[in-house]
């Protein structure tokens, strides 16, 4: 059974990201605030879950959610600043979007959330001076596995992981021949094949080994 609260704060937000290791589309970030008496059965880290009940259970998260935000980082974004970088950056702009803001972050891994902050990025949310401070005075703990431990990371771990799977489909449509619909951007043997034989897209990370072979081949 997940745990419902970690630091004792009414307002603790748990925040988690979806699309890390990915070829192509963005990396999702999610954050929820949950109510502390808030029960599910069925909620877990969404690698655990089938895609049904990943589905069956967004619509209940965001209902009973005191509050929740998502953010996609786009490929542009995770070349220029790495994905780690965009990764917690997601996450930082999901916990600003958020009303109330929160009075503690929990967040999945094992960097705590406000580690690095105003990135002198050319693309994507530029971070103003007073949302920088803001993340700086709002204490957070890093939670290794976090997403199989408390609700709030693991709610934040569905709306990711949902948010991006139909962001993919959108985006199938576009390029069908990368059938992202089916593999998400993930790195496999069809979708390295469509590379090989299609090239690359706008969605892309140019950053990433999309081929084994890249260093030979001229894109």
């Amino acid at each position: 059974m997940l745990q419902n609260n970690f630091s004792g704060f009414m307002l603790e937000t748990g925040t988690d990201e979806a699309g890390r290791g990915c070829l192509a589309g963005p990396v999702t970030a999610a954050a929820v605030i949950l109510p502390k008496d808030f029960k599910n059965d069925i909620l877990n880290d969404s690698k655990q879950l089938s895609e049904k009940t990943r589905e069956k259970l967004r619509p209940i998260i965001e209902q009973q959610a005191i509050s929740f935000a998502v953010v996609h980082l786009e490929p542009t974004e995770i070349d220029e600043i790495n994905i780690l970088n965009a990764s917690m950056k997601g996450m930082q702009e999901c916990v600003l979007k958020l009303n109330p803001i929160p009075e503690f972050i929990i967040v999945d891994g094992n960097r705590l959330l406000n580690a690095k902050l105003g990135l002198k990025n050319t693309s994507g949310k530029q971070f103003s001076k007073t949302e920088i401070e803001l993340l700086k005075a709002i204490p957070n703990r890093s939670i290794i596995k976090g997403d199989a431990k408390f609700m709030s990371i693991a709610a934040a771990s569905v709306l990711a992981k949902t948010y991006r799977d139909d962001y993919m489909n959108r985006i199938h449509e576009e390029f069908p021949m990368y059938n992202w619909k089916k593999n998400k951007g993930y790195p496999t043997k069809e979708h390295r094949e469509a590379i090989r034989k299609f090239g690359v897209t706008k969605y892309h990370r140019m950053t990433f080994r999309l081929l084994p072979e890249q260093l030979k081949i001229d894109f």
